[in-house]
């Protein structure tokens, strides 16, 4: 079965409109979710709308207002919304161009593929594709989403696009009231040994698909054990030790990484990689053998 589109218009880049559909890039299917039951009946709850003086109120007489005084509202019709329009209510209306890396991680929001929409609309999505693929840009445009106007990143996935939604600079906090209390003081150099050492022996490449909730797998033990009426078995998270300080710490963590198997690398790995590895094996060998028996001595 094809997936429905959420949303149906054109991109538009100058003059040169695309007919467009988008589609949801993620999904939510598969996770364990809870309804709300009464304690004693065990009959689902249901969320009924309440006025405070006619009681209970069938969703259907539910109209919009806005709030512009205290207790004093607006009515704003379904009519009145469609009245409402602009460039981009229809249209994802491309602005510039940009190179992707320079939008900060902190403003992406949601990913959604972005579709011909059937085979006429499909050279000219394909021209505005190739085009950008040869200049190695993405593109910012505006499009209008549950009513109000999103800022977008377009860019290239394959043979398609990916749109994804930005946070408004007024969404995303500054750092300066979480980071500014971190001191700048210099670290203890053999700490800081211990740790790249660390950071070095865990060092992998990114596969989201070797990524398990290990929660929602006890979720759904927990709820297949509930229904075939046994005991749910919990394993609970083992014990850790006490840390008495930092440099403990590091140590252990050290000497746990030592006797894992590190992780197989991964065939795509650049022969550049590998060389620069093999010349700088020595080097990291003698700095390995170096930190390990300083932090062995001072223990």
């Amino acid at each position: 079965m094809a997936p429905r589109a959420t949303w149906k218009g054109y991109m538009k880049l100058s003059l040169v409109s695309c007919p467009v559909r988008l589609y949801n890039a993620t999904s939510s299917t598969g996770r364990i979710a809870f309804n709300m039951l009464h304690k004693d009946t065990h009959n689902r709850v249901q969320m009924k709308p309440h006025d405070p003086e006619l009681g209970q109120v069938e969703r259907r007489d539910l109209v919009k207002g806005y709030e512009f005084e205290k207790d004093q509202y607006v009515i704003v019709t379904d009519e009145d919304l469609d009245a409402v329009q602009i460039e981009s209510t229809k249209t994802i209306t491309i602005d510039s161009f940009i190179d992707a890396a320079e939008v900060d991680q902190m403003y992406l929001d949601a990913p959604y593929y972005v579709a011909p929409d059937g085979p006429v609309a499909e050279e000219t999505y394909r021209v505005i594709h190739e085009a950008m693929a040869k200049r190695r840009k993405a593109a910012l445009a505006r499009v209008v989403m549950s009513n109000r106007e999103r800022m977008v990143l377009l860019t290239l996935r394959d043979k398609g696009f990916v749109m994804t939604t930005l946070r408004n600079a007024s969404e995303v906090r500054g750092i300066a009231d979480y980071f500014d209390d971190i001191g700048d003081d210099a670290l203890d150099d053999e700490m800081l040994k211990l740790a790249e050492l660390i950071i070095d022996q865990h060092e992998a490449e990114f596969d989201p698909s070797a990524f398990v909730d290990q929660y929602q797998l006890a979720l759904k033990d927990l709820v297949k054990a509930k229904v075939k009426g046994t005991q749910p078995i919990i394993a609970k998270a083992p014990e850790r030790g006490k840390v008495i300080n930092l440099m403990d710490a590091l140590k252990r963590s050290l000497e746990d990484s030592e006797g894992k198997k590190p992780p197989a690398p991964s065939k795509r790995r650049t022969k550049a990689r590998a060389s620069k590895t093999k010349a700088s094996s020595k080097t990291s060998g003698r700095t390995r053998k170096t930190a390990t028996s300083r932090a062995r001595k001072s223990a």
